[in-house]
């Protein structure tokens, strides 16, 4: 079993900047891709930003050119977050896949933006 612990969550005003963190802890042996997907209210989860393990990277437009994606220890993953805007408002979740059908998924950490 995987465990996911996110940190870094909060209220922020607009054009200010969070950042996430997730660690993974558990029977790992090799993780194949990281992510942040995000549920904004009333809206469906959606992938903000991954880090394959050979630190690949992919964003969603959204959030390009904002955010940055990193993972500097195995088990962990980063979301910086900067210049954000009210519409980032949502529960950012942390993903972590080690195989095509063994996947995870935190708790979740509430962001707020406000204008």
């Amino acid at each position: 079993q995987v465990q996911l612990v996110e940190s870094g969550g909060g209220l922020v005003q607009a054009g200010g900047s969070l950042r996430l963190s997730c660690e993974a802890s558990g029977s790992i042996f090799r993780i194949n891709t990281m992510a942040w997907y995000r549920q904004p209210p009333g809206k469906q989860r959606e992938l903000v930003a991954s880090i394959l393990s050979g630190g690949i990277t992919n964003y969603a437009d959204s959030v390009k050119g904002r955010f940055t994606i990193s993972s500097m220890k195995a088990k962990m993953v980063y979301l910086q977050m900067n210049s954000l805007k009210p519409e980032d408002t949502a529960v950012y979740y942390c993903y972590v896949r080690l195989t095509d059908d063994d996947d995870y998924w935190g708790q979740g950490t509430q962001v707020t933006v406000s204008s």
